[in-house]
């Protein structure tokens, strides 16, 4: 390679001897990024969708390929968000695809040391069984002075920010309809 040829690599010479004098085009780019295709140039398809962390509903495009999960952005046509996404949006693709999501239903039995791998219907008995069970150990019918409650204090909600807005109200619902009084969401606090 030339001297003339390699110092024609070096963004500054570009930038001095060119018609991007500011720096802020061609000058600036290098071999490597003049070849750079978006990841979203592969895709195969777009599906249009809502981030599930706020009440806001900023919209999402999830671009896929081969049936995976390779991007997720802010969708420009949104009137609420115009494309733009906060940090946990942003960190949505995560949320469906991090090596850290669990797969399967785990269940360590009280005193147990190990977690065991249990099926569905068996997990969700189990919750179900328990909730019946401590709602019917802490209902109160009435007060002392004979006032009607109709309430349990045998358990209690906490919401957390990683469920969306659905999920967030639909447990709400169902603890109310339980005769729960200690619902919260982490979101509040």
């Amino acid at each position: 390679m030339g001297v003339k040829r390699w110092i024609g690599t070096w963004p500054i010479y570009r930038q001095l001897t060119g018609i991007d004098r500011l720096g802020r085009g061609k000058a600036a780019e290098s071999a490597r990024s003049a070849g750079l295709v978006p990841r979203t140039d592969t895709a195969d398809r777009v599906a249009d969708s809502i981030c599930p962390y706020c009440a806001v509903g900023c919209a999402q495009r999830v671009y896929v390929k081969d049936e995976q999960v390779i991007q997720i952005e802010g969708n420009p046509d949104s009137p609420i968000s115009r494309g733009r996404l906060c940090p946990k949006g942003s960190a949505s693709k995560q949320l469906v695809t991090g090596p850290q999501r669990e797969q399967k239903v785990l269940y360590r039995p009280p005193y147990g040391t190990a977690w065991q791998e249990l099926d569905l219907e068996t997990a969700m008995d189990m919750v179900a069984d328990r909730v019946l069970d401590a709602r019917r150990k802490g209902w109160q019918d009435t007060d002392g002075a004979g006032n009607t409650l109709r309430r349990t204090m045998g358990f209690a909600s906490l919401g957390g920010a990683t469920l969306d807005n659905e999920e967030n109200y639909l447990i709400k619902k169902l603890f109310t309809s339980l005769g729960a009084l200690q619902i919260e969401n982490q979101a509040r606090i």
